[in-house]
């Protein structure tokens, strides 16, 4: 077994061996590479090196995670649906035990998956790399300086973006066909791995295809400027409907034979239905229905089109990119005067205390400044509102006629999703690190660690921070569900148990989750320690539908009468105020601890060994 191949097992490094024994091996010899592939080895590394997919510098760690996340999922589905391929007394509940296989619909149902995910996570990964399509300053300024053709650049940069796309493609679609034709058994397994492998490649490769397209028109035509404006919110809605097709899947897969069978236009304008019409020809060939071949056909064009747009204007939206970085941006005077009056609001209410005022603007131009920061956004506002219309969308049949319902209970529901949903993505951005230098003012002035008073008003301006986006964005939603809701929730006791529920829990859960913050927003020092991200995950994904149900077993109680509602509100503020009390003792604590000079460091400190 090779050394190269060993080290793939290996946590540490090789065993040292001694001079005597280095000088029997003979010189080293280092492989030679070419100035193309090291130009390529550098861009494929600044795929997964960077600040916004690795804030804390282990890139290869992070490389590992983000390579089982992305292949794991149709791996274990493949896993679950043994049982339904191979029923045991009449187990999974509903399917005959005769051995018999599953009804061709369902059947179908599961291909569409495998092509929907394909789909879905080449589409998400291509938009977490928007950014680094493209040159940035470093590219302008240190390669265009060395003795590099820049045509040599602009080739390297482009293998590095397929083989970026293409190992991405590997990655989330190969482990699911090694145990699928032993899960499946498929009556021709030939053509079932040449469906199955052509038809999840090819709708991976059109997401991500389209997107780069997309992105290289966009900014061919609109240019830098303009372009960064939209980038945000293009990313935020490829976000948001990329995981709403996941997420709507199980409600999807119940209308699969109306759309497929009446031949809708519905299904001819749905991209993954192309694929699965790759998918089924190939499977079935002749005997296929006959709207399969016509899928395949637009899904064939429309993946050469998108090739060829991309291929069109990637190298305008290059030069484009270049020649603006090359000059620098233009002086704009942004029109602040909108501003004014809700910021003159917003001093003289809730940030009448300096320290307060001076945190709470550091957040508001940090935030949107830093690019780290602002992907976090966009993944947990996209998956935020993923979730919301998973919850509240149901699709029935009916006559065969599809039909879009609102879920009484998933609106209810969904406030509690959204307030979790906008707390816990805003206070992973405040705490986490890679921005130390820009507290330094904070520690100039006011200490490490700074006295009481100045610590109870940094916490206060990044809650009230949090605070006001919960508010806005939680309230704001419940008055848009009065809209389309059933009647009985477009009631004015509704309405206002809605309200006071969300305003609750955006308070309760800004207390919880900021209960032991004891720094400034963006200052905090990277972990020590890795933590564990499948545990992370758990207690996320246990914590959320808690507090879903919330809102759907306590509105009722509410609305039905004005004692109920006082109560409410009671619990709400003496919860308030437990939680208040508990975070003053921890920043009490935290500033009687003794000051650090600015060479030192804090670990020895939470050990009580300093003196």
């Amino acid at each position: 077994m090779g050394e190269s191949f060993q080290r793939l097992f290996l946590m540490s490094d090789p065993e040292a061996f001694s001079l005597n024994a280095q000088a029997a091996l003979g010189p080293v010899h280092e492989p030679e590479h070419s100035q193309f592939s090291h130009l390529v080895r550098h861009f494929l590394e600044r795929f997964f090196n960077h600040e916004t997919a690795s804030p804390d510098g282990d890139a290869k760690a992070r490389l590992v995670l983000i390579a089982f996340a992305t292949g794991l999922p149709g791996f274990v589905v493949a896993l679950y649906l043994w049982p339904v391929y191979h029923p045991l007394l009449g187990w999974p509940l509903g399917h005959p035990s005769n051995g018999g296989r599953p009804p061709y619909w369902l059947q179908v149902n599961h291909h569409l998956f495998y092509v929907l995910y394909s789909f879905v996570a080449m589409g998400i990964v291509t938009v977490f790399e928007w950014d680094l399509f493209f040159p940035d300053l470093l590219d302008v300024f240190v390669l265009q300086t060395l003795p590099i053709a820049e045509v040599r650049i602009f080739l390297a940069r482009v293998a590095s973006i397929a083989i970026f796309i293409v190992g991405f493609l590997v990655d989330a679609n190969i482990l699911a066909p090694l145990v699928l034709s032993a899960v499946t058994d498929p009556p021709n397994l030939a053509r079932f791995l040449a469906g199955h492998l052509l038809a999840v490649a090819s709708g991976g490769l059109f997401a991500a295809v389209f997107i780069l397209a997309l992105e290289g028109v966009l900014l061919s035509v609109l240019g830098e400027r303009l372009f960064r404006k939209l980038s945000l919110l293009l990313q935020g809605f490829f976000i948001t409907a990329l995981l709403m097709l996941l997420l709507l899947f199980p409600v999807l897969s119940g209308a699969v034979p109306v759309f497929l069978q009446s031949g809708s236009i519905y299904a001819l304008c749905f991209p993954p239905f192309w694929f699965l019409g790759i998918y089924q020809r190939l499977l079935e060939g002749p005997s296929a229905l006959p709207i399969y071949a016509r899928l395949a056909e637009t899904g064939c064009v429309a993946l050469m089109l998108v090739a060829a747009l991309a291929t069109l204007a990637y190298p305008f939206a290059y030069l484009r990119r270049v020649r603006r970085l090359v000059e620098g941006p233009s002086a704009r005077h942004a029109r602040k005067w909108i501003r004014h009056p809700l910021d003159y609001l917003i001093h003289a209410t809730v940030l009448r205390p300096p320290i307060r005022r001076a945190v709470f603007h550091f957040i508001s131009q940090t935030l949107l400044r830093v690019p780290r920061y602002r992907i976090y956004l966009v993944l947990y506002g996209g998956t935020g509102v993923a979730v919301v219309a998973a919850t509240i969308l149901r699709l029935t049949v009916v006559h065969e006629h599809i039909r879009i319902d609102m879920s009484p209970d998933g609106i209810r529901s969904a406030t509690g999703i959204l307030a979790v949903w906008v707390i816990a993505g805003l206070h992973m951005a405040f705490v986490s690190p890679g921005n130390q230098q820009g507290g330094w003012i904070f520690r100039l002035i006011l200490g490490r660690p700074p006295d009481f008073d100045s610590a109870i008003e940094q916490s206060l301006a990044a809650r009230v921070w949090v605070l006001l986006w919960g508010l806005t964005i939680s309230c704001g939603a419940c008055l848009a569900f009065r809209a389309f809701a059933p009647r009985e929730l477009r009631i004015w006791p509704a309405t206002v148990s809605q309200l006071l529920i969300a305003t609750g829990m955006c308070l309760l859960l800004s207390d919880i989750l900021f209960l032991n913050v004891k720094i400034v927003a963006f200052t905090g020092e990277p972990a020590r320690e890795q933590s564990n991200l499948a545990i992370s995950v758990l207690k996320f994904f246990a914590f959320v539908p808690v507090v879903a149900w919330v809102p759907v077993i306590s509105g009722p109680w509410i609305e039905q009468s004005i004692q109920h509602l006082i109560i409410a509100a009671a619990a709400i503020a003496a919860a308030h105020l437990v939680l208040q009390t508990r975070h003053r003792q921890i920043l009490r604590e935290h500033c009687n601890l003794p000051g650090l000079e600015d060479d030192e460091e804090e670990f020895p400190m939470k050990l009580g060994l300093r003196y």
